[in-house]
């Protein structure tokens, strides 16, 4: 099978975050109910309750995705509802997974799932291919920049291991993903069943024509240097550290803490402070257990300054040589979440890593057809799962890149002021780009 997956490369970090998506009755909640019975990462307790459960059920073999779908409302309907986080290991590497719904309602919690992925296993059913849910998640993948993908043909098994049609599926897939931006290198395809363990953990007798590895060996081995490691150096002030104590030492101490959202920071480094503007050097990067030599992406630390300059929360340290631009005017794509509908002129909150400033919508100018995966009229309003180009001005200025540039500082949500409540998930610019538009579907 040309199309399908090749063995990955030599092993990256110690931790992955990974999140499914697919469509309805898919088997995702199976899917990882398997790997999590196969992998032993669950209690007996566990085990025994979903045994219990079956065999209420009627049921000859266990329904691993009792294991997963934890909700009443999800075991009654045997859907996924909420995004279901769930934290195993192995002895090469541990895992962080993010199991997001598939039903359509809940494609929002898709983005929330995948939000901070750094690879998503999305499944097709062996009997019917790539789905317009298919290409929606897809497209939302894309979106977010995930930078990598597993294509899990599910239920293998119940095309009798047809060689041929799952080939068909894995070329069909590969052209949405061209045509979403995705390098092929990026993307594995990898045939399995759920139910039965087909090339989830242990690879399958029923399949000697696929030569590439099962998917908790591609989890394993696969490279998750995310590109955050190799941005340009982004950090939002959270809090600024002043002890104020008798202790000799710490009199004149002024610190400001953050996580380190892109790039590394290490002493004499030149810097600058967003929105205001002020370039200086970093002193030193200290944590509770001391200074470090340098502080790469993810790393939470408090970073002294050279000078004696005006730093609050809310405002950003960034590398000099490559800042991010100051705008109160964003073009960006927003994902909206919420029941209520969005339209043109609507006044709310804009959180940009710790800022919260007020915005207005001030006109959407393009939709998402999740069908041909263009984005086309400039609707009245947006619904629940629309995802569009807008346009923002926010009362304050915001230091902040193109997603496609530096996810940190690209990304933003919108809150209800009345409720506090997150209603749409918002990058600048226009990440959603076809790689080439003649393989865009039509």
């Amino acid at each position: 099978m040309s199309e399908l997956a090749s063995s990955s490369s030599a092993p990256g970090r110690d931790l992955l975050r990974f999140a499914t998506a697919g469509s309805v009755d898919d088997g995702k909640s199976t899917l990882v109910g398997r790997l999590l019975y196969d992998t032993k990462s669950v209690l007996a307790d566990q085990i025994e309750a979903v045994h219990r459960a079956s065999v209420d059920k009627g049921l000859a073999t266990p329904d691993l995705s009792l294991l997963v779908d934890g909700l009443r409302a999800e075991r009654e309907q045997g859907i996924t509802i909420d995004v279901a986080y769930r934290y195993f290991g192995t002895p090469v590497r541990e895992f962080v997974l993010a199991d997001t719904p598939g039903h359509v309602q809940y494609t929002r919690n898709t983005v929330t799932g995948a939000s901070t992925a750094e690879l998503a296993v999305l499944l097709v059913d062996a009997r019917h291919g790539v789905v317009e849910q298919t290409r929606r998640h897809a497209a939302v993948l894309a979106l977010l920049r995930v930078p990598r993908l597993v294509l899990a043909i599910n239920k293998i098994d119940l095309v009798g291991y047809d060689e041929a049609e799952l080939t068909a599926i894995a070329k069909d897939f590969a052209g949405l993903a061209r045509s979403l931006g995705f390098r092929d290198d990026a993307v594995v395809t990898i045939p399995v069943s759920a139910l039965l363990g087909d090339n989830v953990v242990e690879r399958s007798e029923h399949t000697p024509w696929y030569e590439g590895p099962t998917l908790l060996g591609h989890l394993e081995s696969v490279p998750v240097t995310g590109p955050e490691v190799d941005a340009p150096f982004r950090m939002a002030v959270q809090y600024v550290i002043r002890p104020r104590t008798g202790e000799e030492e710490l009199h004149d101490y002024r610190g400001y803490a953050g996580q380190v959202a892109a790039g590394t920071v290490a002493p004499g480094d030149e810097v600058v402070v967003l929105p205001a503007g002020i370039r200086t050097s970093v002193a030193a990067v200290d944590t509770a257990d001391g200074p470090l030599p340098a502080a790469g992406a993810g790393r939470s630390v408090t970073v002294r300054l050279a000078d004696d300059v005006d730093v609050s929360r809310g405002d950003v340290l960034a590398a000099a040589g490559n800042p991010p631009r100051i705008a109160d005017e964003l073009d960006a794509t927003l994902c909206w979440l919420a029941e209520k509908p969005l339209r043109p002129g609507a006044r709310l909150l804009l959180k940009h890593g710790t800022r919260t400033t007020q915005v207005i919508v001030s006109a959407v100018t393009e939709r998402l057809d999740t069908e041909t995966l263009t984005f086309g009229d400039a609707p009245a309003q947006l619904q629940i799962n629309d995802i569009a180009h807008v346009s923002l001005r926010t009362a304050d200025p915001l230091p902040v890149d193109d997603y496609a540039d530096v996810r940190a500082t690209g990304s933003f949500l919108l809150i209800d002021p009345p409720t506090g409540n997150t209603i749409a998930a918002g990058l600048v610019g226009q990440p959603l780009v076809f790689a080439d538009p003649s393989l865009a579907p039509s």
